[in-house]
């Protein structure tokens, strides 16, 4: 079987695909690398399901729980620490494998990002004030004024992204529409790469999203967002929109009861968990595995990946003793 220079494994929350990856990271000598926007917050374990170090079996896991709750974690960041993680895997003779829900992560890794210039910090902090004071509409009637196209692509009430649109048109002279128009250098090349999505059932996905949540609440997540709340960090920061923890404030604030919050979390997870699946579903050239209630079933799942690898080690074989691109 051939190498390939990674495997990316991609999948809706609760879908099982953390637990397929630690398999097939003992199957091939891999590392598991995070591809989820909030398992890096080390401040939400429970709540974020981040895999914990009895889970882990032994394997390597990079890029977990080591952002503070204060740090706004970026796209280009994430693809600046991914990159170091790749070269020093690869350097070991390992396969990264990265594993996670976050589609936007995936589309970095394999389209890179646009060269989007850096902004004037006085101008980033000149938004950031109007926000607070003025609120989403405000933002969005700036923004019409000023980008018709980004304000029209948007949604009145995304703040954080009405924000990144003003700040970059003010602070470049063009529209961020402009700039994601521009492509990206690519961490990984999509054709060396074997890539999965892992789905479930909708019925059996739901039912695993809302059993999590309880366990989340029984192993400790009110306690996160009780330790979130005393930080009085502002909305608008990244883990603030983590599932589970608004509506864990709203059960400490008094707003509502604990069965109340929890259904209300539930329900956001499915939701989100939906939005996952149609997404991963649009994205062309990924191999599909269907996943299982059962964990029992999982040793058939790792072998049907495995099949995959070693058909395109088969391919990658072909075309280097045809003497093409030697890939």
């Amino acid at each position: 079987m051939s190498q390939p220079q990674a495997i990316l494994i991609a999948g809706p929350t609760a879908s099982g695909k953390s637990a397929l990856a630690i398999d097939l990271a003992k199957a091939v000598d891999g590392v598991v690398i995070n591809a989820d926007s909030m398992q890096v917050y080390r401040d939400l374990s429970v709540l974020t399901a981040r895999p914990q170090t009895d889970e882990m079996q032994g394997v390597a896991h990079e890029l977990y729980g080591f952002i503070g709750a204060g740090d706004a974690y970026s796209v280009g960041r994430y693809l600046a620490d991914a990159k170091l993680h790749i070269d020093a895997v690869c350097a070991c003779g390992k396969v990264p494998i990265f594993v996670g829900g976050t589609g936007l992560y995936f589309r970095a890794l394999l389209e890179g990002l646009s060269p989007v210039p850096s902004i004037d910090p006085d101008i980033r902090q000149h938004w950031r004030k109007v926000a607070q004071a003025d609120g989403a509409a405000a933002l969005h009637a700036a923004l019409k004024a000023r980008d018709a196209e980004m304000a029209r692509r948007l949604m009145p009430r995304d703040t954080q992204r009405l924000v990144r649109a003003l700040e970059v048109i003010e602070s470049t002279g063009r529209s961020l529409s402009y700039w994601q128009s521009v492509p990206g250098k690519p961490l990984l090349e999509a054709e060396k790469c074997i890539k999965t999505v892992v789905t479930l059932d909708r019925d059996i996905l739901y039912k695993r999203c809302d059993l999590r949540f309880v366990q989340m609440v029984d192993g400790g997540a009110l306690f996160e967002v009780a330790r979130l709340q005393a930080m009085q960090l502002e909305p608008e920061f990244p883990i603030m929109r983590a599932l589970g923890v608004a509506p864990l404030l709203g059960y400490l604030d008094g707003q509502c009861s604990l069965g109340e919050a929890t259904e209300r979390a539930q329900m956001e997870t499915r939701q989100y968990a939906k939005r996952q699946d149609t997404w991963f579903r649009r994205e062309r050239g990924i191999h599909w595995f269907d996943a299982t209630e059962d964990p029992a079933e999982l040793p058939a799942l790792v072998e049907r990946v495995m099949m995959t690898l070693d058909r395109a080690g088969e391919t990658a074989q072909v075309t280097e003793n045809d003497g093409l691109d030697g890939r």
